[in-house]
């Protein structure tokens, strides 16, 4: 941590107001073990990301007079003398977290909503929030200030009136407004990435997943699709967006969905009537990717790009989180093969989670799956889940090198790989300082 810079912990009362605490320093947490920060794993909090509590449950602080680890159960008198609670970042997309935030998961008594949460403390010296974050991703089209909904309404409804039969509309539309879906949004904004969500059938049981979750578990953010839209429905969507929208984008697997390869049928028919259609954009596919064969049909039908879901590239922690039906994290590494082999453009949609992701024995897990497999991208997403409930079922141990280090590492051992956040158009796949062979 950079001496010149005073970085303080945060701590909120019963109401949710945070306070900064005078006498305690900010820490974090590398799974469940707390420590400061390395300099470099901290910036300036992005600008429209927020801060939550976490509820019920006490924070720690590294005490400025001892340096020793202090949890933080009430409040001073002067701020109410009340239960303290922990506080939290949630980052705005294109950002990924290097920390977790420092606090006594053992005092919660709920399992805590699917947010990715993220240690942030107050910089003296600027007079700011700082957040345990490292952007991995240029790209702005994805910030906040891009999406007015008081321009979006009008927009949806106009689309809803020229195709009043389509489901698959419909879905998005709800997604635009209810769920507040950036990609949906950017549909009806005819612009960027838009959504094919397909599929209201899964494989995996995702310990996090975001749009099915068992009954005593915490909620889903949103609900699932529960239809499988026709070529028709799809294509009604995606062509005009493929032939007209600026830096076009469609992309099958959503978070409103199951997992979009189960309709590889229906959507390799779609995928070539598209390209019948149009030349022009760039047709992507999220998946589990659980099915090879699946794979090899949607390259040959015209798909671009591709984005595997890992959470690890260890089979324990991955079967551990996924917890797949009818497929092994064998058909996952076999499908990533073929991707690269068939020309697709080739990401890791990795779900990072500190402690984990940076541990020495995933770092080399990930080590092995890129030399074998000569993977494009890995793209650094935030897993959203509850800390210790994500620990706990991977039997997490340790702590991890630190996120910058462990991409440091990995960048010098393939220097071809390339990081992000977001899927890239056809024409933005390889930069022009690296192509295919990393030159």
């Amino acid at each position: 941590m950079n001496d010149k810079k005073t970085i303080l912990s945060l701590v909120a009362d019963q109401d949710g107001q945070v306070f900064e605490h005078p006498d305690l320093l900010m820490v974090g947490m590398s799974g469940m073990s707390a420590r400061r920060p390395f300099a470099e794993e901290l910036m300036p909090l992005p600008e429209g990301s927020r801060l939550f509590v976490i509820p019920h449950t006490p924070p720690f602080g590294r005490d400025r007079k001892t340096g020793r680890m202090v949890t933080v159960d009430r409040l001073p008198r002067r701020w109410g003398g009340g239960a303290a609670q922990a506080v939290s970042a949630f980052l705005v997309p294109g950002y990924t977290r290097t920390l977790l935030p420092a606090a006594d998961y053992r005092s919660k008594s709920i399992q805590l909503p699917l947010w990715s949460y993220t240690a942030v403390g107050w910089c003296v010296e600027e007079d700011r929030f700082y957040a345990a974050a490292v952007r991995v991703d240029e790209n702005t089209q994805w910030q906040p200030e891009n999406y007015d909904d008081r321009e979006l309404d009008p927009l949806v409804r106009r689309k809803l009136g020229e195709q009043p039969e389509n489901r698959l509309l419909e879905q998005l539309a709800r997604c635009a407004l209810d769920y507040h879906c950036f990609a949906a949004k950017n549909l009806f904004y005819e612009r960027w990435e838009a959504p094919l969500p397909t599929s209201p059938a899964c494989n995996s049981r995702c310990l996090g997943c975001i749009s099915l979750q068992e009954s005593d578990c915490c909620p889903s953010s949103q609900e699932r699709l529960d239809f499988v839209p026709t070529e028709e429905e799809i294509c009604g969507i995606a062509v005009p967006h493929l032939r007209h929208a600026e830096n076009a984008i469609v992309s099958f697997g959503q978070g409103c969905e199951g997992d979009p390869i189960l309709q590889v049928d229906v959507i390799c028919d779609a995928v070539r009537r598209m390209r019948r259609e149009t030349a022009r954009g760039t047709i992507n596919f999220n998946s589990n990717a659980s099915i090879p064969d699946a794979v090899d049909r949607l390259a040959e039908a015209g798909t671009d790009s591709m984005r595997i879901s890992l959470n690890s590239a260890q089979q324990r922690l991955y079967e551990a989180y996924y917890r797949p039906r009818g497929y092994a994290f064998e058909d996952v590494v076999e499908s990533i093969r073929r991707a690269r082999r068939a020309g697709m453009f080739t990401m890791l949609n990795y779900l990072v989670f500190p402690g984990i992701t940076d541990h020495p024995d995933e770092v080399d897990a990930l080590s092995c799956l890129l030399e074998e497999t000569g993977l494009d991208m890995i793209q650094m997403r935030n897993l959203s889940i509850d800390p210790s409930f994500y620990w706990e079922h991977m039997e997490g141990q340790g702590e991890g090198m630190g996120m910058g280090r462990m991409m440091n590492l990995l960048k010098e051992r393939f220097p071809h790989l390339q990081y992000g956040y977001f899927n890239r158009t056809r024409e933005n796949f390889y930069p022009q300082t690296t192509d295919k062979e990393g030159k």
